[in-house]
């Protein structure tokens, strides 16, 4: 019971509760991660087996958190647990279970950045080539499918009306295909694979029911269709479940989310029972009154009043600004001064942004500023080139399968084996129906490939084999440097000798640094250990909160962390909340929640900021407030205006600053044609710029530079673009 003292009565209520259903509806610092960490510790202190006990989390960083406070309430026993992520708990499922689903347990799991080659490699292979699609646009079209629980057939049946939707149906079915062939997953198929494990085999379903007396759920709001889908399925007698979440803080509806999932979950559950958590213990009265004017605009939402026993605090500040750039001097202005005054540390301040673009001018600022700084959700570790290029390596030990790794160090370092080359090897490989690894066995049968080639590939084969066969005689970290070592690619950067070069060295020393580590930690432990390991790890896992730095980081990334200081950047209409004009109504209240995710991360005091204008789609854009600064109580803020006009020193005013802002004020918004210097929004693409018309009628093309997706030139006629 001693466990117990440290909770205030509502928390303590939520933990004691063992009767059957129960959602725990956690405001933002109102203690969600001690609710649920204490209540695992009572339910083992009580003589509940640790093994029986199932909790998922969303990050392996909230998994880890947990246990660590776990163990130091209730000891080893904590490492019996069954703690994780969704996709990392079903990933070991699905590694057990492997041969009832026809798959092998050292499976890859595909990342977005090897999901998208996989498609292009598809489109390709299918000879589609339509405006309208890009690979990333089309695997981010199936992500959402698979997360809707949509397979290609459906889909097809009934969706695909267009001919590029069609396509994209074809796509599909054959990115699945290869998929199954590479003997790989993505991680969507980490939580579609165990709903047909569990259909196909009722038993093993049973067998994991029986397994799992408790399952409890963090962030609840952020379930999916599927994550849903499998809570039903494996939800154990007497329904002993209890999800803790808060509705407020659902942000992810654009990858699949449902917030019903929580709203409803009481015609899920009809004995359920709730408990809401509203003590705040993280920010200022001021921050959550001015948190509270906003969100209350929502509809679709749990009724709660956050309290707080914190002081008032200081009034949030609203900064004008001339531009982005004018808007980056500011903070790191702000940012100097409030160190001074506050006696704060570079780690305790935070600048949060709605898209990744708005970085670039901070970074900027900053680095004349020379004020250290991290970015969180950038480029992750595990996703730069060098290092995907190691552990595409590792993945060919692993799995031979894996078409996607071996096509990307076929010729890393250089080997002479060029695309042509490869093109008739895979060729070779489809028309017998075997993997391209064996083919490269096989290579002197592939006529079209010249001698000396084959030599290469014979050369490379050999190498593989080798390192295949030594992964079973040598440690983890000494069979992945001695491959390094061999392979000459730390000297074929430092005798580069360029700063991307020396940089692409020194990541390359880290992952090794990393390797060594994880086997220091795991004796025994296997490539398909590690890469498990690594396959899962998002950019919020790598966040280092001792690390003496400003933190950079989109919204998204920073729901479930807390700062002294926060600067919420870009409150302008169509930036924050993005492209509202074409969004239904649900997504701007998802806006919505996303800026009360931004305040709310706050303990002490928040600086918000917008531009007057905008540097966007290759010229300056003339912005408009967020409506969400009129929504925030007027008691809660006070306005400091910046510098007006843009500064002649940073972008000298030219040609299209006036043609722009002669083209956007006086445009007729109502018009339904668009033309030359137009605003347009598309599906995947989203918001872009009309650089260009050519054709008539149905041969029309629109050339547009997109705000994310760079400059494509679109068929009007299939395109369906809106203005803006």
């Amino acid at each position: 019971m001693k466990i117990l003292n440290d909770l205030n009565e509502k928390q303590k209520e939520a933990v004691l509760y063992n009767a059957g259903p129960h959602m725990i509806v956690a405001g933002a610092g109102s203690g969600k991660t001690k609710v649920l960490t204490y209540k695992i510790a009572y339910l083992i202190s009580e003589g509940i087996e640790p093994s029986t006990i199932l909790a998922l989390t969303f990050t392996n960083k909230a998994a880890r958190e947990m246990k660590e406070r776990i163990r130091a309430l209730i000891g080893k026993k904590v490492d019996l647990l069954w703690m994780g992520t969704f996709h990392s708990i079903f990933a070991k499922i699905l590694r057990a279970e492997s041969d009832s689903i026809n798959y092998k347990s050292n499976f890859s799991i595909y990342d977005r950045e090897d999901s998208v080659s996989l498609v292009s490699n598809v489109m390709q292979a299918l000879n589609i080539n339509i405006d309208t699609l890009t690979p990333g646009g089309v695997q981010h079209k199936i992500s959402w499918l698979k997360n809707q629980m949509i397979s290609p057939e459906d889909y097809l049946k009934s969706f695909a009306t267009t001919l590029p939707e069609k396509k994209i149906a074809e796509i599909y079915t054959e990115y699945n295909k290869r998929l199954k062939e590479n003997n790989s997953m993505d991680f969507d198929d980490l939580l579609l694979k165990p709903i047909e494990l569990f259909n196909s085999s009722p038993k093993i379903l049973q067998d994991y029911k029986k397994q799992f007396k408790y399952i409890l759920v963090d962030e609840y709001q952020d379930t999916n269709r599927a994550q849903y889908q499998l809570l039903k399925m494996l939800s154990p007698v007497k329904d002993k479940i209890c999800v803790v979440g808060d509705d407020a803080q659902s942000i992810y509806g654009w990858r699949g989310a449902e917030i019903r999932n929580m709203l409803d979950f009481e015609k899920d559950f009809p004995k359920v029972k709730i408990f809401r958590l509203e003590q705040n213990y993280r920010s200022t009265k001021t921050i959550l009154a001015a948190a509270d004017s906003v969100i209350k605009n929502n509809i679709d939402q749990i009724h709660k009043t956050l309290w707080t026993e914190n002081n008032d605090g200081e009034q949030l500040t609203i900064m004008k600004c001339s531009d982005e750039k004018d808007e980056a001097f500011q903070i790191a202005k702000r940012i100097k001064k409030e160190i001074s005054t506050r006696k704060l540390s570079l780690n305790d301040i935070a600048i949060l942004y709605r898209i990744n673009a708005q970085s670039r001018a901070l970074e900027d600022a900053l680095r004349r500023e020379k004020i250290p700084y991290k970015i969180i959700g950038g480029v992750e570790f595990y996703r730069r080139k060098e290092v995907k290029d190691v552990i595409a390596y590792l993945r060919v030990l692993a799995n031979q399968n894996d078409e996607e790794s071996l096509l990307r160090i076929m010729n890393f370092p250089q080997r002479g084996i060029g695309n042509t080359s490869i093109s008739k090897m895979i060729a070779f490989a489809r028309k017998l129906n075997i993997t391209l690894f064996k083919t490269m066995a096989r290579v002197f049968e592939v006529i079209e490939v010249k001698e000396r080639i084959q030599k290469n590939v014979k050369q490379f084969k050999l190498l593989l084999d080798k390192y295949i066969d030594l992964k079973e005689k040598l440690s983890l970290y000494e069979l992945i440097s001695t491959l390094v070592d061999e392979l000459g690619i730390l000297k074929i950067y430092k005798e580069e000798n360029t700063p991307e070069s020396l940089a692409r060295y020194d990541n390359i020393q880290e992952l090794l640094a990393a390797i060594q580590e994880f086997t220091k930690e795991n004796p025994k432990a296997t490539i398909d250990e590690f890469l498990a390991e690594v396959s899962l790890i998002s950019g919020v896992d790598q966040f280092n909160e001792k690390e003496n730095s400003v933190t950079l980081m989109t919204i998204h990334s920073a729901k479930g962390l807390e700062f002294p200081l926060v600067f919420i950047t870009g409150l302008e209409e169509d930036i924050f909340p993005l492209n509202q004009k074409f969004d239904p109504d649900s997504r701007i209240e998802e806006e919505r929640r996303l800026f009360y995710v931004a305040l709310t991360r706050a303990k002490e005091k928040v600086f918000i900021t917008y531009a007057r204008s905008r540097y966007r789609f290759g010229e300056v854009a003339y912005q408009s407030k967020s409506r969400f600064l009129e929504e925030l109580d007027p008691n809660t803020y006070h306005e400091l205006n910046g510098t007006s006009g843009r500064k002649s020193g940073r972008r000298r005013k030219g040609f299209y600053d006036e043609f722009y802002q002669d083209s956007y004020e006086d445009y007729d918004q109502e018009r339904r044609s668009f033309r030359v210097g137009s605003r347009v929004v598309h599906s995947i693409f989203g918001t872009g710029k009309v650089l260009q018309i050519t054709g008539t009628g149905d041969m029309t093309r629109v050339t547009i530079a997109f705000e994310e997706h760079g400059t494509k030139t679109l068929l009007a006629k299939f395109a369906n673009l809106k203005l803006v």
